[in-house]
């Protein structure tokens, strides 16, 4: 039901579950019965890796760290064009996520559109407040 909860909300409840998981308090119901998981090595400094699924979860995602990197070129332009000048070097971040998925539950269209979608709001993270 995290779809119907604001933000903040989830926040406090994602603390308050991890600080029990840490502490072995979890009721089964609590990690049972979910269609995802995420494995978050980033804050290790791992930069890219990949998780492997949790049986019954059809898919895992793994987030890797955060860099800083310096690119040419306009935003949403074709890699393969030359860039107009340096004038166009921007600062980007760049995190590595890696999508692990059981083809026999969710299929490749499924588990793109899911990437695409993640990766438009961790990229504009104002909509999760729409």
């Amino acid at each position: 039901n995290a779809d119907a909860k604001p933000l903040p909300a989830l926040s406090t409840e994602m603390k308050e579950l991890a600080t029990r998981g840490k502490a072995g308090k979890l009721k089964p119901e609590e990690f049972q019965g979910g269609s995802i998981s995420i494995s978050n090595l980033g804050m290790y400094g791992i930069d890219f890796f990949s998780a492997i699924i949790n049986p019954p979860q059809p898919c895992i995602l793994a987030i890797g760290g955060a860099s800083t990197q310096i690119r040419i070129g306009t935003p949403g332009a074709a890699e393969d064009l030359p860039p107009a000048s340096l004038k166009d070097a921007r600062q980007v971040t760049i995190m590595s996520v890696t999508l692990a998925h059981d083809v026999r539950l969710i299929d490749e269209d499924t588990a793109a559109t899911f990437l695409r979608t993640f990766q438009t709001y961790i990229s504009n993270p104002g909509l999760l407040f729409m």
